[in-house]
C-alpha cells in the first residue's frame, strides 16, 4: 500500500512568523478572556446581576397576585396585610420576654449581691 504524502507546506519563513504571530495573538486574548470570565470580580458581578434579576422577577410575580388588571385583589390584601400584622406581634412579643428576662436575672443577681 502506498502511503499519502503530506503537501509540501510552500509557505515562506516570513508567512509562517506572521502566521505564528497570529497564533501568538488569538491565544493571548483567548488566555485573557479566560482570566477576565473566571475574575472574582466578574463572578460577583455575574451573580449580583442574576440575584436582582430573581428577585425582580418574584417582585413581580408578588405584584401580580395582589394586583390584577381589575386593580387591588382586597382579599390578597387583607391577607397581606394580616401576615405583616403577625409577624410583627411575633417580633414584639420576643422582644418583650427577651427584656423581661433580662430584668428577671438583673433582680436575681442584686438579690445575690445584697445577701
Amino acid at each position: 500500500m502506498a502511503e499519502k504524502q503530506k503537501p509540501k507546506d510552500t509557505r515562506s519563513a516570513e508567512q509562517i512568523r506572521r502566521d505564528i504571530a497570529a497564533a501568538r495573538a488569538r491565544f493571548s486574548a483567548n488566555v485573557e478572556q479566560l482570566v477576565e470570565e473566571v475574575h472574582p470580580t466578574t463572578v460577583k458581578d455575574r451573580a449580583v446581576g442574576q440575584a436582582r434579576s430573581f428577585a425582580q422577577a418574584e417582585i413581580n410575580s408578588a405584584k401580580a397576585t395582589i394586583k390584577d388588571e381589575a386593580g387591588w385583589r382586597l382579599d390578597r390584601v387583607l391577607a397581606v396585610g394580616a401576615a405583616v400584622a403577625g409577624v410583627v406581634v411575633l417580633l414584639l412579643s420576643v422582644r418583650a420576654l427577651g427584656t423581661s428576662r433580662k430584668k428577671s436575672i438583673a433582680k436575681k443577681a442584686q438579690r445575690a449581691l445584697e445577701g
